[in-house]
């Protein structure tokens, strides 16, 4: 339980400038005051992420908003109203004095207020928004504990909110609606259907000229083990071929049962889309750790409420060479 004490340090450290990484119910956050162009830098130095690439500020409610957007739409009001707080991100165009550092140079802003209660105390005392990527290295595994921020960062970020396991597990929705019509960019755990009811319209493709969003690069979320997606049956030949080749290899099923081979780490996933989602970046770390040759994944059913882990598990075998290549 993080205490009255703790998030005062917290509040403290934002508004000195510094470094809070801190719990929402996707993952965990690396948070600077959004105000605060130097502050913003000091994530993308500690992350080492592209200055191009945006982050999302976070905020206390709904109200906030119009001090970042230079307005909030109609389909946005309703979005947040049915959706906040939770686990969407709206992109709008930015009000003046919005800084380049937060929105990559372009002229919109990621904006979501989450859910999780610690991330709602810290904002609250802090008052004004907070930018925060997810809290590990650029490119890699999302942090879904306080553990793994330790791990990732070490003495590089020192004050770091415990607020327990992530609830959701995987990063938010994000929905521009800076365009002509709402365009999903990045699936998350509020599915297309349930914008789509609330929008009572469509969601399109986003086009050449959609914003650059968080986590939508081709390659991210990923191990630094080789890692390769691959279906049921095919998954556990390629894992017995790599064996017989006198490779390590760590796999992630959907099968409790695990084949009676050695030098193999085993991970039996929760077959519910939810607990998936909820122990992925937890497993794919545990699989990175192993000092195994490559990581094979069974790649999941292809049902809408797998949207969003297939994404990431796609971006991931993106980031990483091949088995051969390793």
């Amino acid at each position: 339980m993080v205490t009255g004490r703790e998030l005062d340090d917290a509040v403290a450290v934002l508004r000195a400038g510094g470094l809070v990484a801190f719990p929402t119910e996707t993952v965990y956050g690396l948070g600077a005051d959004a105000a605060n162009p130097g502050a913003v830098r000091r994530i993308f130095e500690a992350k080492g992420r592209p200055p191009t690439h945006p982050v999302i500020v976070h905020l206390a409610d709904a109200v906030q908003a119009a001090n970042w957007a230079r307005e909030v739409p109609e389909p946005a009001r309703r979005l947040a109203q049915r959706f906040w707080p939770g686990p969407l991100t709206l992109i709008l165009h930015r009000a003046r004095g919005v800084s380049d550092v937060v929105t990559g140079g372009q002229d919109t802003v990621a904006l979501r207020v989450p859910s999780h209660p610690v991330a709602q105390r810290l904002l609250a005392r802090f008052g004004g928004g907070v930018a925060a990527p997810s809290a590990n290295r650029h490119g890699r595994v999302s942090a879904t504990t306080a553990e793994h921020v330790r791990r990732e960062f070490g003495n590089a970020v020192t004050c770091v909110l415990d607020g327990g396991e992530a609830d959701v597990g995987i990063e938010s929705t994000i929905v521009d609606l800076s365009g002509a019509r709402p365009a999903l960019l990045r699936p998350g755990w509020i599915q297309a259907a349930e914008i789509e009811d609330v929008l009572g319209s469509p969601l399109v493709v986003p086009g050449a000229d959609a914003p650059r969003a968080p986590g939508t690069l081709a390659a991210h979320y990923a191990p630094r083990t080789p890692l390769t997606l691959a279906e049921g049956d095919l998954a556990l030949e390629l894992a017995a071929s790599l064996v017989r080749q006198g490779r390590r290899v760590a796999v992630l099923a959907l099968s409790s049962q695990r084949p009676l081979l050695e030098n193999l780490e085993w991970v039996a996933a929760p077959r519910a889309a939810a607990g998936y989602a909820h122990a992925l970046y937890a497993s794919l770390r545990r699989l990175d750790e192993a000092g195994c040759d490559a990581i094979i994944v069974e790649r999941p059913p292809q049902s809408p409420e797998w949207a969003a882990i297939h994404d990431r598990l796609t971006r991931a075998a993106a980031g990483t060479p091949a088995p051969d290549d390793a």
